[in-house]
């Protein structure tokens, strides 16, 4: 498959682990210049050395305009426009929909949801210009299957389906792509974690916590930050330019599973 993004510039949000790094490497292992931002200032150093060349990463607050303005300014400076935007960053805490505060509301939506709108309007004039230009927002199986103590976190996740949705049908006819990709569970560090922490409570071992959890899962397992990535390097490379306005599971059959 031809994937080469060689010329291509590209940004990624929420690129120090997990989903977004996997997403990095396989930009820049394929040719593409890559910038991503993450809060912690070693996470990107670490995440900048593992990348290698071609990567460069950024030390950016996504839920705060003015950071995210700063950080697209010095990408742009760095390496020019976008041609390729990923919106990965994004949080999903647990939480009680009686007990959550407008404000609570707020902080996720400004997270996942508006730094998509933020990144996605400063792209959208460079792109539509050249007459190319990929989008893809990383939403989440949650936005088509939702459950309660993830209210918020699925009701962004489906707001960016729907922004996609709405955008791939603007700017299609400029040859700017919009799509959404919705994995299902992906053994990142945040997961690890969670087994972790669920394994001393329970004594499972992790291994067990994990294949527990597997079980509604068709494919009988959770999903490497590589099987996301691949689907994304594929919507950003000219394989896909008849792919617009889709929205890709990529979760093993569980979405399927849970309908």
């Amino acid at each position: 498959m031809d994937t080469d993004l060689s010329g291509r510039r590209a940004i990624v949000t929420g690129g120090s682990a997990g989903i977004g790094a996997a997403v990095v490497r396989a930009l820049a292992e394929h040719g593409a210049r890559v910038a991503f931002c993450a809060r912690d200032k070693d996470a990107v150093a670490a995440a900048s050395t593992a990348a290698g060349a071609g990567v460069r990463g950024y030390v950016a607050d996504m839920a705060d305009a003015a950071s995210i303005d700063a950080f697209l300014e010095a990408a742009t400076a760095d390496q020019g426009p976008a041609d390729i935007l990923v919106n990965n960053v994004g949080a999903s805490p647990t939480r009680n929909f009686l007990h959550m505060t407008d404000e609570d509301w707020e902080e996720l939506f400004r997270l996942n949801l508006l730094s998509a709108v933020r990144c996605t309007r400063r792209a959208l004039p460079a792109m539509r210009a050249q007459r190319w230009g990929r989008v893809v927002m990383i939403s989440s199986v949650a936005a088509k299957s939702p459950n309660a103590p993830l209210v918020d976190y699925a009701a962004s996740k489906a707001a960016m389906v729907a922004m996609a949705k709405a955008l791939s049908k603007k700017y299609g006819a400029d040859n700017v792509l919009v799509n959404s990709v919705l994995p299902g569970r992906v053994r990142t560090a945040m997961w690890e974690r969670a087994a972790g922490e669920i394994s001393a409570a329970s004594g499972q071992s992790v291994e067990e916590v994990f294949a527990a959890r597997s079980e509604d899962i068709p494919l009988g397992r959770y999903g490497r930050a590589e099987e996301i990535a691949d689907v994304v390097l594929f919507l950003c490379s000219e394989r896909a330019s008849y792919v617009n306005g889709a929205t890709i599971d990529v979760d093993g059959g569980l979405g399927s599973f849970m309908y």
